[in-house]
């Protein structure tokens, strides 16, 4: 798990979710991280942890994706990004799908960089 760069970080995140495996998010996240969903708010690893899981039970075969991605700051520590997210799989054996606006905030620690914190939520209003 080596990223040099935050998009690379982000990139690598993103695929370790297509994955559905835990094995390969956990890594990519902070021990601190905090994410936001519709469903709450979880607040370090573990409870993100938990949260990750219940939606990989949840939605079976999804596909994640994140476009519009805008870098708001990057320097080489820190760096934050918001972009529109969409989402399709199977849930209780019935297609469903969604979208949003997300963001995200990533640290460089002595692990890399890392996802400190997320938030998703519904789309932005026009």
């Amino acid at each position: 798990m080596t990223a040099a760069t935050p998009q690379q970080a982000l990139d690598q995140y993103q695929k370790a979710l297509a994955s559905h495996d835990w094995r390969q998010v956990a890594p990519w996240l902070h021990e601190d991280a905090c994410f936001v969903f519709s469903d709450g708010t979880f607040k370090g690893k573990e409870a993100v942890c938990q949260a990750i899981r219940q939606t990989f039970a949840w939605i079976r075969s999804e596909e994640y994706r994140i476009d519009q991605l805008h870098w708001v700051h990057a320097d080489d520590a820190f760096a934050c990004c918001v972009y529109d997210f969409h989402w399709q799989g199977l849930a209780e054996g019935k297609t469903a799908s969604g979208s949003g606006r997300g963001s995200c905030a990533l640290i460089r620690d002595e692990n890399g960089w890392r996802l400190l914190q997320e938030h998703l939520g519904p789309p932005a209003r026009s």
